[in-house]
């Protein structure tokens, strides 16, 4: 291929990434002032999109990017399969009753399965009516229209703990679940998503910051499924939590395991080197590198790469970054 063709069809692909990517400003922090911002997307969102719902995703795209040819037909492809939507089915198998001196309540145990094909990663997690009558506030107050038509179970004055109402709030919210599932501006949001994963995660990186690694990773690696099938248009938001499995792998003297999560964090940072994590986990994995004897050189460069073209900037360790997601 002559050299006017090469640049003909890198320009071509470079087009094709853009038509899927949809540029959103962001709140910077500190250390992303002035770059520019974007968000990988399958679809154009509300035109008000929430703030916290972006950040994670927001990063610099540069137009004279230096990927081959090669690069970026993988990049397209992978963008590609990231946009197909995940179907997930709902069940609400069983309950049970809490009781505390001063409280009592039913705890339901939700399985999330993908439809579709044999799902060997169930995901399994509780939550009460509370929870599900907190969610039901929060996405009426942004999603109005959407939520018109959908019915929310009403608390009852008396009965509350009688099988016959656990087994119809059972169903009720099985339904309730699936329908706003369907509903893609629900499905994709941040409320929805925490609603599904944040008393998981919270639970996880309090058993890090206590220095409880085994437990993190336990519940770590747990909810990641659930998180990558819900955000599956958006990989840079389970960058946090593949980083800090990496952490967690990495105190615990499995580097080998540590340098796979790290791996998969880094294809996803791949166009997103502005992102918070991206420094932070190049240096890790450098370090990994080295202690497992693979190519760390490559790591390296582009390290060296990034430093000669930003300004120096106060950049945290990959533990620090992790310690301090989801803090009150």
């Amino acid at each position: 291929m002559d050299q006017d063709s090469h640049c003909t069809a890198e320009r071509e692909l470079l087009e094709a990434v853009s038509r899927i990517t949809t540029f959103s400003t962001t709140n910077p922090t500190d250390e992303e002032q002035n770059q520019p911002k974007a968000e990988i997307s399958c679809q154009v969102r509300k035109e008000n999109p929430e703030k916290d719902d972006l950040q994670d995703a927001s990063a610099s795209l540069s137009p004279n990017s230096s990927m081959t040819t090669k690069e970026l037909q993988e990049y397209w492809r992978n963008e590609k399969r990231q946009c197909r939507q995940v179907k997930l089915l709902f069940e609400i198998p069983s309950t049970r009753i809490v009781e505390h001196r001063l409280s009592k309540y039913v705890m339901y145990k939700i399985i999330i399965l993908q439809t579709g094909t044999f799902d060997s990663n169930k995901s399994v997690i509780e939550r009460r009516y509370s929870d599900f009558e907190k969610l039901h506030r929060n996405l009426l107050a942004e999603f109005s229209e959407e939520m018109e038509d959908v019915t929310f179970p009403k608390k009852t004055l008396t009965g509350n703990f009688t099988e016959e109402i656990i087994n119809e709030r059972k169903l009720a919210f099985k339904d309730y679940l699936r329908l706003l599932y369907s509903m893609k501006y629900i499905r994709r949001s941040k409320k929805f998503i925490d609603f599904l994963t944040r008393p998981e995660l919270q639970e996880a990186y309090g058993c890090l910051r206590g220095g409880q690694y085994t437990k993190a990773l336990e519940i770590l690696l747990e909810v990641i499924g659930l998180q990558e099938r819900l955000t599956r248009g958006n990989p840079v938001s389970v960058v946090p939590t593949l980083c800090a499995i990496v952490v967690c792998h990495k105190d615990l003297e499995n580097p080998a395991s540590a340098f796979e999560y790290g791996e998969k964090a880094l294809s996803r940072l791949r166009m997103y080197t502005s992102h918070r994590y991206y420094i932070p986990l190049l240096e890790t994995m450098i370090t990994l590198a080295y202690e497992l004897g693979k190519d760390f050189l490559s790591l390296q460069e582009k390290l060296e790469e990034w430093k000669a073209k930003k300004d120096p900037i106060r950049v945290f360790t990959l533990k620090e970054l992790a310690v301090r997601e989801y803090v009150q």
